[in-house]
């Protein structure tokens, strides 16, 4: 005797969206009524420095043009602050880091401009570049012979 099991047809089953639409606008006007609004910058209270007039004003080189020679030396204002071997040119570091700390204070940009011989080698100018990277100059202009010879 074999026992029979009957299935009975499965009805599909509908989920209702109507009460999970409401749910949601109640969460909504719930988090708007919650919600905090902004304060305006005008509601910060704040002070400002006062202005200082400076009696004494200091003229600064507007910028500092280095030139690198066919052989790899670094100058700057007819002093050489950097022998061709010596990729850390930790004196013009410091020339650039102090130019730079100055045009701060006085707030203008300091500007470099490099001058570099056709016969000087790529790197040399990049281990330029990457000192003034290092003491923190953004405005970097290159120049060539050729633009000297013209003008």
């Amino acid at each position: 005797m074999g026992m029979k099991i009957r299935r009975r047809e499965e009805q599909p089953q509908e989920m209702q969206i109507a009460p999970m639409a409401d749910i949601g606008f109640l969460l909504l006007c719930f988090f708007i009524v919650s919600a905090k609004p902004p304060r305006h910058e005008a509601d910060i209270s704040m002070t400002l420095p006062g202005s200082v007039s400076d009696e004494v004003s200091v003229d600064l080189p507007e910028e500092v043009r280095i030139s690198i020679r066919p052989d790899g030396a670094v100058e700057v204002n007819e002093a050489i602050l950097g022998q061709p071997g010596d990729q850390g040119l930790l004196a013009l570091r410091d020339l650039l880091r102090r130019f730079r700390e100055a045009a701060d204070n006085n707030r203008t940009q300091s500007l470099v401009t490099l001058d570099a011989a056709n016969q000087s080698t790529h790197q040399r100018i990049v281990d330029v570049l990457n000192i003034c990277a290092q003491a923190g100059i953004k405005g970097v202009t290159l120049n060539s012979d050729e633009e000297e010879e013209d003008s």
